[in-house]
């Protein structure tokens, strides 16, 4: 684990997570824990989006407006992607000791309860919640000072010759001001496929809007390191 965001292409950065995923399930590595910043920008979708009438056209108008669109593994809905954005991907074996029931709300947590309390360390006001207006909004939304700061995913694949469940839990943090090309983005591809759903700008937050001087990584690496050594004792 390092404190510093791998910078790559967003291509390479998905890419890099579902290697980690694919390392894990293997019994190549125990656990993982990535931090990544994109180098250049993309909306970033679910596979299953790419059946859309008006997809392709919405490609080509977003590719010349600098959104390339690139399909994740992961669901949810069109997510911005550039330098502007931190991505935390976590890696792990589901302790046996859980079992099936709630397997996937305790991924959501592991990833999000961590950043809460980094978050009110700093004095800021966090929640997992719903967010009107956001872009990919979800349950799982990572809010500060009641507005969207950070997106979540998950994917479970069975891993260690399928005998064991392991998830990659995606976090994709706004750390600096770019909500306003963002949205239009988004909003742009709703369009083009003749989605209902229109974004805000103002129901999303940047965190250096409001810590500008966060140890962002540093911070965060503490955390999961205490949430990895809590599964490997389960």
């Amino acid at each position: 684990m390092t404190e510093q965001a791998v910078a790559v292409t967003v291509e390479a950065g998905l890419q890099a997570e579902q290697d980690l995923l694919a390392a894990v399930c293997k019994g190549e590595k125990q656990h993982g824990l990535l931090f990544w910043q994109p180098t250049d920008r993309a909306l970033v979708m679910p596979r299953r989006m790419s059946r859309l009438e008006g997809f392709e056209a919405a490609c080509t108008e977003l590719a010349v407006a600098g959104w390339p669109v690139l399909l994740r593994e992961t669901g949810g809905e069109p997510v911005p992607q550039s330098a502007a954005t931190i991505n935390i991907a976590l890696v792990y074996v589901a302790p046996r000791s859980e079992g099936d029931h709630g397997r996937i709300e305790k991924a959501y947590e592991r990833l999000c309860l961590p950043l809460c309390e980094v978050l009110r360390e700093w004095g800021g006001l966090a929640s997992v919640g719903e967010i009107e207006g956001a872009f990919c909004d979800g349950r799982y939304n990572v809010n500060l000072n009641g507005r969207k700061l950070v997106g979540t995913a998950q994917r479970w694949r069975q891993g260690l010759g399928g005998k064991r469940p392991v998830v990659l839990v995606h976090g994709a943090l706004l750390l600096d001001n770019e909500r306003e090309s963002m949205v239009a983005a988004v909003n742009r591809f709703n369009e083009c496929c003749e989605l209902e759903q229109r974004c805000r700008a103002d129901s999303h937050i940047a965190l250096h809007e409001v810590v500008p001087q966060a140890p962002l990584l540093a911070r965060l690496e503490q955390a999961y390191s205490q949430v990895i050594a809590a599964i490997e004792r389960d």
